[in-house]
């Protein structure tokens, strides 16, 4: 693996793991009502084309990284249109 990958997963861990303590507190509290609709079902949508765009150019720090977030984003959402 060579610096610029490196770099790569770095950011990807950092901008993916951000998403995780905003899902836990809503597990938790089963209350999104500070969370904006429109703000997470666009980040999901950015998500999911970032993780297609890697898979695309079969760029593993991309694909590691958006199929977490997307993951942890779609949750988001599914939990703001539940609990809303």
């Amino acid at each position: 693996m060579n610096y610029i990958e490196l770099i790569g997963f770095a950011a990807a861990c950092f901008t993916t793991f951000a998403f995780l303590p905003q899902a836990v507190k809503i597990y938790k509290s089963k209350s999104t009502s500070d969370i904006s609709f429109f703000t997470f079902f666009v980040t999901t949508l950015g998500v999911l084309l970032w993780l297609i765009y890697g898979i695309l150019i079969v760029s593993y720090p991309l694909i590691f990284s958006n199929s977490i977030s997307f993951s942890l984003s779609l949750f988001i959402l599914v939990y703001k249109i539940r609990y809303g």
